[in-house]
């Protein structure tokens, strides 16, 4: 596959009306910049070969040059692995890439678009990007598949984009090269330059469709953002959760939506998200409307409990701006997770609560019920009660687990209005190192 890219095609694909300056173009690593999606923006191009040392070297200078002016890096990978008859220099260069990107991780956007064969030290940099974009055709693996094959491990699709889209890894899958150039300059845009830079602001159209109770994830975000704003990132994996880079009013926010249950993968692909949003200072809107996280051992043992706290943590370490719908059911574990928000806003007809409310009253009210002629029929008029009075979007204001409420066709403007409030927020942290979440 690497054989037939045309760099200066796919690269005129990438950056505005296809201008770019070339920085050097020697070796097996080529680099250039110029402005994608109105953003000043370096690439790095990977030609096929094999990568020698001096090839690696010329990445970290430009991710240490990206650094310096306060640009994002966009890696196109497609490399034979490294030269191995360069030994352990080999090995020492690609060392120093993995710090280099470590380095000026949140500090410039890096994206990585895998166009070929990606394997090894280039997969690991590839999946340490902000966000990693694939062509179908590409190939991205530690273990190369034929390997693993001929050890008995063999597995359908194995290294393609579509296993990378479903392992987390790859955020967005394109039909081919230059769509996936076109998408990653599509990121590029909606991205700060760096963090220290204010968000993108972009012209709007209003949504279509007015928010109602009850929509899927997917339907939810779009009658909230501005209209073909979204971008969705990582729909192959946690499928429960939607994810996605849009525009609010005009203003590149992060929206994260909630599905029926959340599995262990669904709040590890959320706290991803979330955390790319909050190194960059991107608003992050989170629709809350979920039975709750999967009531499973298995998903448990899996890694559930780990993810959700790993979760809970991320949003509450979060010093971005951060606005939380409460669209419909949040109760409980996920109302402590996903609700540490600095604007909470209820939609009527929600339902708040500590427990959910058939479980509560058959606590609260065990001998009342026991005593009913009728113990589920009494017990469903008693949770309707108990969800009317006490978990009510007016109840969550008047208990402060709320800031205010708003009708479902005026949840958008809700919305608005509250990344208006927190346009000019202002977060200290405590000093320290860093906490300890569990990742």
């Amino acid at each position: 596959m690497a054989s037939k890219m045309n760099q200066k095609d796919i690269l005129a694909r990438f950056y505005d009306d296809g201008v770019s300056t070339a920085l050097f173009e020697q070796g097996a690593v080529s680099a250039a910049y110029g402005c994608a999606g109105g953003q000043q923006v370096y690439t790095l191009w990977q030609n096929g070969d094999a990568l020698g040392a001096k090839d690696v070297d010329r990445m970290v200078r430009l991710l240490d040059l990206a650094a310096e002016t306060g640009c994002p890096v966009v890696t196109f990978y497609q490399a034979a692995g490294a030269k191995l008859a360069e030994g352990l220099d080999a090995l020492t260069a690609s060392a120093k890439l993995n710090a280099a990107i470590a380095k000026v991780s949140g500090v410039i956007p890096q994206v990585a678009v895998v166009l070929g064969v990606c394997g090894g030290s280039s997969a690991l940099a590839a999946a340490n990007a902000d966000v990693c974009i694939m062509a179908e055709g590409a190939e991205l693996f530690f273990t190369p598949p034929f390997t693993s094959a001929a050890k008995g491990d063999k597995v359908e699709g194995a290294g393609t984009a579509a296993a990378a889209a479903k392992a987390g890894v790859a955020a967005i899958v394109a039909p081919d090269a230059a769509e996936a150039a076109a998408r990653a300059a599509r990121i590029v845009g909606m991205l700060p330059s760096n963090n220290l830079a204010g968000p993108a602001c972009f012209d709007f159209e209003a949504p279509a469709a007015a928010f109602k109770a009850g929509l899927a994830p997917e339907k939810a975000a779009a009658a909230l953002v501005d209209a073909g704003s979204a971008v969705e990132l990582y729909a192959g994996f946690g499928k429960n959760v939607y994810t996605a880079l849009a525009t609010i009013a005009g203003e590149a926010v992060g929206v994260v939506v909630t599905g029926e249950k959340l599995c262990h993968s669904c709040t590890s692909k959320a706290s991803r998200f979330v955390r790319l949003c909050d190194a960059f200072s991107i608003p992050v809107v989170t629709v809350v409307d979920t039975e709750g996280f999967v009531p499973s051992a298995a998903d448990d043992i899996a890694g559930g409990m780990r993810e959700a706290a790993r979760l809970s943590a991320t949003y509450a370490d979060a010093t971005t701006a951060r606005v939380c719908l409460l669209a419909g059911k949040a109760v409980g574990p996920v109302y402590i997770a996903l609700a540490a928000a600095d604007l909470k806003i209820a939609v009527e007809g929600c339902v708040v609560s500590p427990l959910e409310p058939s479980a509560a009253v058959s606590v609260l009210y065990k001998e009342e019920l026991d005593a009913s002629a009728s113990i589920p029929a009494a017990t469903q008029a008693k949770a309707a009660a108990y969800a009317k009075d006490v978990c009510s979007a007016q109840a969550a204001v008047a208990a402060g687990a709320a800031d205010m409420t708003c009708a479902a066709a005026g949840a958008r403007s809700a919305v608005v209005a509250a990344l208006d409030i927190l346009r000019t927020k202002r977060a200290s942290r405590l000093p320290k190192k860093h906490g300890n979440m569990a990742l």
